[in-house]
């Protein structure tokens, strides 16, 4: 499994030698973009766009966020793959959209074959699979399918709107259940828990994480650390919280479960 750390600073993707989780909403303001040293994937701040506004209308059109990527693909370099602008299904974010879980989803599939279009093989983007339960995450399945998208052909496919749950073992039936549909489909799991990735790691192809900065916030800086109050934005502290995080797993949780995502973009 790919661990990508993510993190608000992507000037850090010049000086840290581990895959990195980027948004493009950190990303986009640069008028210089670091050169990455390492694997990275971009994060298109679906979350904060849509639990802030309700609606992708003030976040930038298909054309512009590809137009965007391209440029990243091409000047920062080292892009395994880019998310699409979707629609999350947890009940806060549904609630704040006032649409129904199906409409997300029926969205999420619609963007992502605008973008994928749009780019026309010249960037990655991943398609997400969206829902709440575990019938909703099928049934976005069945629209990938009956747009024409071989979702085990895909470099990675995203797993949405898993990260918040507290209930881990619902979190591992919905992996679990997509792996049986899907046949060597190459999962990401978007901001696993931890302990989420203990239970089911080895079935994810990769998965990302910005834990470590609220871990972080609460506790005493790093001995050495002496020009910060503690270490939410320290990356000595977010490498080493990966470290252990990667240590924490089964041996075969990390290993790579997918070539297909070397050299994507």
């Amino acid at each position: 499994m790919r661990f990508y750390l993510g993190t608000h600073h992507p000037g850090w993707l010049r000086r840290i030698a581990v895959p990195l989780f980027v948004s493009d909403r950190t990303l986009r303001d640069y008028k210089r973009l670091p050169r990455a040293v390492e694997r990275w994937a971009l994060d298109s701040g679906g979350f904060t766009e849509l639990s802030t506004h309700g609606t992708w209308a003030n976040g930038p059109s298909p054309r512009e966020y590809v137009a965007r990527v391209r440029r990243y693909a091409t000047e920062v370099g080292k892009l395994d793959w880019a998310a699409p602008q979707d629609w999350m299904c947890e009940p806060r974010i549904v609630a704040k959209t006032g649409l129904s879980v199906a409409e997300h989803q029926r969205r999420t599939v619609a963007n992502y074959l605008e973008l994928r279009d749009r780019a026309a093989g010249e960037v990655v983007f991943a398609p997400v699979l969206q829902g709440f339960e575990l019938a909703d995450y099928l049934h976005c399945v069945d629209l990938y399918d009956t747009a024409g998208v071989d979702l085990t052909a895909a470099p990675i496919v995203g797993v949405g709107s898993v990260c918040r749950r507290q209930g881990t073992k619902e979190a591992a039936r919905i992996i679990a259940a997509l792996c049986a549909r899907l046949p060597g489909v190459a999962l990401h799991g978007f901001g696993i828990k931890t302990i989420g990735l203990r239970h089911y790691g080895q079935m994810l192809a990769s998965s990302d994480s910005l834990a470590w900065s609220y871990h972080a916030r609460y506790r005493a800086p790093l001995p050495g650390c002496t020009t910060h109050k503690n270490c939410a934005n320290c990356p000595k502290y977010a490498v080493r919280w990966r470290t252990r995080v990667l240590d924490l797993l089964p041996a075969d949780a990390t290993e790579p479960a997918s070539h297909r995502l070397d050299g994507a973009a």
